[in-house]
């Protein structure tokens, strides 16, 4: 979800503070009142290129800092998948242009897969762009107002006018555009109780957000509305819209197949169980934690965002 900082981004930081001088305005309008985390990870945006992946004739996978995005091009406009930070919206722009099919005057459409700033801290930087911005209603609800996860002990301010969602659904919406069919769908609640996923018919693509987080154990933020269950029936709803050839978009890690997605459901199930037999048997979450109900996984999936005591502590907090 958020990536951290480490020594070798110091020196980031120092050059992104000599750019400020120079950073467009909506950029400057955003820089009030935010957590370290934002700071550190737009100084490290700021300075990585985007690597893109075509996926199909016109639809690719972008990867920067923060959330994986997507891109579909064509004579409708561009459909991007979240807005990573907002110091990447150059480079965003850059690599859309560098594939983009798109007539000069089509409109563009921006699509949040939920509310978190790894995913739409963007937003204002490419509604500014020309792109209208398409969310559940929840993340327009959220990204209206000030945010706390607890879990990082991080309060978010609401986000600038130009950065919310004009266009918003509650269950479901369903997009015609350059010549395939895409489903928007709600999951409530997992990652959050903001999420969607964005499954494009035609070119056979599935983007899950937050819901997947390929090859690690998952944040699951408890703070707004996400639960263990509903990460575990977000995999499910996955795997009954995939095939054996769907290419999977996880929110974070490298691109998944079916197969990985069943892997990752399992490990979910398997630690979920373990942990409410745990607490049923009256173990406090320290008790339970100590008892390392994820040691059979850690190996492989303790190596991400997630440390192992930390995911089975959130799972059994939001159990």
């Amino acid at each position: 979800m958020f990536e951290g900082m480490n020594r070798r981004n110091f020196l980031q930081l120092g050059m992104a503070a000599g750019a400020a001088a120079v950073v467009p305005r909506w950029m400057k309008a955003q820089a009030v009142a935010l957590p370290q985390m934002v700071v550190q990870n737009r100084a490290i945006a700021a300075t990585t290129l985007i690597k893109t992946t075509k996926l199909y004739d016109n639809l690719y996978l972008l990867q920067g800092v923060g959330g994986n995005m997507a891109l579909q091009t064509g004579a409708d406009g561009n459909v991007l998948i979240d807005s990573s930070y907002a110091t990447a919206v150059p480079h965003i722009l850059e690599a859309v242009g560098a594939v983009s099919k798109s007539p000069a005057n089509a409109l563009s459409k921006l699509i949040n897969t939920h509310w978190h700033v790894d995913h739409t801290d963007g937003n204002e930087g490419l509604h500014a762009a020309g792109y209208t911005i398409f969310a559940h209603q929840k993340t327009r609800e959220r990204l209206s107002t000030s945010q706390t996860i607890a879990a990082f002990h991080t309060t978010f301010p609401p986000a600038p006018a130009g950065a919310l969602p004009v266009i918003a659904f509650d269950e479901s919406m369903h997009l015609w555009h350059n010549g395939d069919s895409l489903d928007l769908v709600h999951f409530d609640p997992a990652h959050t109780d903001t999420d969607i996923y964005i499954h494009f018919h035609n070119a056979d693509v599935l983007h899950l957000g937050d819901i997947y987080f390929n090859g690690m154990y998952p944040f699951i933020d408890e703070s707004t509305g996400g639960k263990i269950d509903g990460m575990i029936l977000g995999a499910q709803k996955g795997l009954s819209l995939a095939g054996d050839s769907t290419k999977i978009i996880p929110g974070h890690g490298p691109l998944g197949t079916k197969a990985e997605l069943q892997k990752y459901h399992d490990v979910l199930a398997a630690v979920r169980d373990k942990v409410v037999a745990l607490k049923a048997s009256g173990a406090s979450e320290q008790e339970a934690v100590a008892k390392k109900p994820t040691a059979d996984f850690d190996a492989v999936w303790g190596k991400g965002f997630l440390n192992p005591d930390t995911f089975a502590g959130i799972v059994y907090r939001t159990l």
